[in-house]
């Protein structure tokens, strides 16, 4: 192994993926011999096979792409040229047998700060929560989920009106930017690991569409985090006056009330609902089949909203 060029392998999937991976191809510092990426999926209203965003990356630089279905399919011989295997929301369990393979074994780009916010969508729950910072881990690869130790850390503010497709970029960006460097550190043996606290540990569970159904019981402040949480998915939503909508931005507004939660309040000006405390605005809206729009647009096309 050179001394400061690595032999990667790189597994991921989606736009966070594809973007790191763009980074290190267009550096140019270090050698991409093989990629991992998820099955082609049906999407769409005409559930066509769609090819990940790495897949599609991948290709063209003309990078040898394989797809396994389960993590069984993924074979050790796959990386036998590979000094290291670099993995970034990639969506499939890594078995302990590829972890042990390369001769650097496996890292992962995690966008939380670890141990805060193991597992499955740490975007989502730290602004979900209310955190005011996140950021990336670059953490050595073990069996555990998300429990190895770290290798570096960056961190960056959440911003009152972030959402998680905000958060999402600037991390991307982040990760994108930091990654060279840190492959060349990871090449001349230039790094200082260290283990993650466990007492700090919280897990970041899946998003079920089920929960993005809104709970006008709770507070205006919690669902307003948990709209900006879930844009752009899986978008927050509701039934009010027997309409679904589906809720893109909304804003607490500071007063009492003695309706019901999920009331749509006589406010002919503004899209104002009841909650368990206090109240909360829409802003931006979208119907079944319709494009989202303003709550102003929305209310000026609907004068029978409230009737």
């Amino acid at each position: 192994m050179s001394s400061s060029r690595l032999r990667l392998a790189f597994a991921g999937t989606p736009e966070i993926a594809r973007i790191i991976l763009e980074s290190i191809l267009t550096a140019g510092q270090h050698t991409v011999e093989v990629v991992f990426t998820q099955p082609d999926r049906p999407a769409g209203r005409g559930r066509k096979l769609k090819q990940s965003e790495v897949k599609l990356c991948a290709l063209k630089h003309g990078l040898t792409v394989l797809q396994p279905q389960k993590p069984d399919e993924l074979k050790p011989a796959s990386l036998n040229d590979c000094d290291l295997m670099l993995v970034v929301a990639y969506g499939l369990l890594i078995p302990e047998e590829i972890l042990a393979k390369p001769k650097l074994g496996c890292i992962n780009i995690h966008t939380s700060l670890l141990p805060r916010w193991r597992g499955a969508a740490p975007i989502q729950r730290a602004i979900e929560a209310g955190d005011k910072e996140s950021g990336i881990s670059i953490m050595q690869m073990d069996s555990g989920l998300d429990t190895g130790p770290i290798i570096e850390q960056i961190s960056c503010p959440i911003n009152e009106q972030d959402t998680g497709g905000d958060l999402h970029d600037r991390l991307a960006t982040i990760a994108a930017e930091s990654i060279n460097a840190i492959l060349s550190k990871l090449a001349s043996n230039d790094i200082n690991k260290v283990e993650q606290d466990d007492a700090l540990k919280s897990y970041a569970n899946k998003i079920s569409k089920q929960e993005a159904m809104l709970d006008w019981t709770r507070p205006a402040t919690e669902l307003a985090r948990k709209i900006k949480a879930f844009n752009p998915f899986p978008i927050a939503h509701t039934v009010l006056n027997e309409t679904n909508i589906r809720i893109w931005e909304a804003e607490v507004k500071q007063g009492q009330h003695t309706e019901k939660p999920g009331t749509v309040l006589k406010n002919k000006t503004s899209l104002d609902i009841a909650t368990g405390d206090n109240i909360l605005s829409i802003t931006k809206l979208q119907l079944p089949g319709k494009r989202a729009v303003s709550a102003k647009d929305f209310l000026n096309g609907h004068p029978a909203f409230f009737d």
